[in-house]
């Protein structure tokens, strides 16, 4: 279980196919705080630690996360927003996210507003997902706050913070990126259909 709250950026060192799966080495400076078999969100997928060397950890992405994330586009030297599984406790600073991306998203604009940028989304609405305006979205990991609810597109407005310390700052038109929508949401949706 995650917030949607950035700790850190993580610079991809090595990718190594095997059969389906893919080994991805992530340099980090959270990587000493970390252990074998426990959870971290990149880009908003929760991916297992297993091996540490150094400052760089690796997990490995199975087929199923393969195919519904970007970690397929993943290459040496990108950025992925980093977080550790949140403490019981703790204070919940985003919403709840599970680390389970529903789809992928294309980046249709990117907007500065005076110190502020808005960024507008694209999803395949045919998957029955929804969000709604002020409703919580996960893109790439980062817990945001919806603006212009569509059917089958959104934005978000970003402050300075969040803009220099997660890779929202390489996004262009046409990135792809990985949305979880509102769990509550998905459940409401679920639970219409089956009526």
């Amino acid at each position: 279980m995650f917030t949607g709250i950035i700790e850190t950026l993580g610079t991809i060192k090595n990718i190594q196919k095997e059969q389906e799966n893919l080994h991805i080495t992530v340099s980090s400076s959270i990587t000493n705080e970390l252990k074998i078999d426990q959870s971290v969100s990149h880009n908003g997928v929760c991916l297992t630690v297993v091996a540490i060397s150094g400052d760089d950890f690796t997990v490995t992405a199975i087929k199923e996360s393969i195919d519904k994330t970007n970690i397929g586009d993943w290459k040496l030297g990108d950025s992925v927003n980093l977080e550790r599984a949140m403490k019981l406790g703790d204070r919940l600073d985003g919403h709840i996210v599970q680390g389970h991306v529903d789809q992928t998203g294309i980046c249709k604009s990117v907007e500065e507003n005076g110190g502020s940028w808005q960024y507008t989304f694209e999803y395949d609405a045919d998957l029955n997902n929804i969000t709604i305006e002020k409703g919580s979205i996960t893109v790439n990991g980062v817990s945001l706050t919806v603006v212009n609810s569509k059917k089958n597109e959104f934005s978000v407005a970003i402050i300075p913070y969040t803009h220099e310390h997660t890779n929202f700052n390489t996004f262009k038109v046409g990135t792809k990126i990985n949305l979880e929508f509102d769990v509550i949401g998905k459940y409401v949706t679920r639970l219409n259909q089956l009526r």
